[in-house]
């Protein structure tokens, strides 16, 4: 039997110390398409971020994972659940990939195997997906997995000198289940 998180093209695992490096990569790549603009960080900065991240205890359902490529065992991206309610049922994902290992379905693979687990195992009922109104490509990613748009937060979030909307996405257990098998199978 092959491991629940391994699909035909990605694995996702725990973040590794020596990850540091592709991390640094995704967040110079996030800068580039105009998402969220942060202080520089030193590599020191990365080294000791993936460090403390390779140790962290789990915070219930909120997690990062790194998503690494079947064929090469490159890191091409991060995938996570975060702001987890265990008791309303709800929680929220993000994804990333490398600028490099865009559009060759890492993305989608890594999320169905994240939702997979947060509601099949988990049994968590909804799943929320915040995404920048210009951010495209994530866009249309969202409603290929089945996401639906909510709403729309308008001029929501300032960075890179200008407000931007932040569209509010989300998918119910039973929607993912039409659409996705809930098994690994």
């Amino acid at each position: 039997m092959t491991s629940f998180w391994t699909g035909k093209r990605v694995r996702l695992r725990g973040i590794e110390p020596e990850d540091w490096p592709a991390f640094m990569r995704f967040a110079e790549d996030e800068e580039r398409l105009g998402d969220l603009l942060h202080p520089p960080r030193s590599a020191e900065g990365f080294r000791t971020w993936a460090k403390e991240r390779a140790v962290a205890k789990p915070d219930g359902d909120c997690f990062q994972l790194a998503v690494e490529a079947v064929g090469t065992g490159e890191i091409v991206g991060a995938v996570g659940s975060h702001h987890a309610d265990p008791r309303a049922g709800w929680f929220e994902y993000g994804v990333t990939m490398g600028a490099d290992h865009r559009r060759k379905g890492y993305a989608a693979e890594a999320v169905v195997m994240l939702l997979r687990f947060m509601f099949a195992e988990r049994r968590y009922h909804r799943c929320g997906a915040r995404i920048f109104a210009h951010n495209e490509a994530s866009l249309a990613l969202q409603l290929r997995l089945g996401f639906v748009e909510e709403g729309r937060l308008r001029d929501h979030v300032f960075f890179a000198g200008q407000y931007h909307d932040l569209v509010m996405m989300g998918m119910l257990a039973d929607e993912f289940a039409h659409l996705h098998s809930m098994s690994e199978r």
